[in-house]
């Protein structure tokens, strides 16, 4: 009696290894993203003075602090960690130093706004640093 084998039946099924391999990788990246958020917010002290530039901004209302997430891009396959965007764009000119508009005066909105120039205070592009090297431990085992 003949047997035949189709060649097919001797490798995997490579649908569902494409799906744990996504799976995985969502589940990876959500914890890394997840964990340089931590660090960044652990970073970010809330003191009533401005923080020196080159170390990581002081808050002073608790607002950057209480406004970083991270996100999964399953079209770009990464993650994304940061704070959502200001109105006058103060977190990125924090990040990288740059020009910002604030407010000046007593209560919020009733004081007059004005250009601002904020030295460099890295904290987001340290956080991810900091956390780099426990990226690999992630992945061990990450595949079932």
């Amino acid at each position: 009696m003949p047997v035949t084998l189709k060649i097919t039946e001797c490798f995997f099924d490579s649908d569902k290894v494409q799906r744990a391999v996504d799976r995985a990788t969502r589940r990876v990246l959500s914890k890394a993203g997840a964990y340089i958020r931590t660090r960044a917010k652990s970073s970010i002290r809330k003191r009533k003075k401005v923080s020196p530039a080159g170390k990581p901004p002081h808050s002073h209302r608790g607002d950057l602090r209480r406004l970083i997430y991270f996100a999964y891009d399953p079209a770009m396959r990464s993650v994304i960690v940061g704070p959502v965007r200001f109105k006058h764009g103060g977190a990125a000119a924090l990040e990288h130093g740059g020009q910002a508009v604030i407010e000046a005066g007593g209560r919020r909105g009733t004081g007059r706004r004005r250009r601002v120039y904020i030295r460099r205070r890295p904290f987001m592009g340290p956080a991810m640093e900091k956390e780099l090297p426990n990226f690999p431990q992630l992945w061990h085992n990450s595949v079932r």
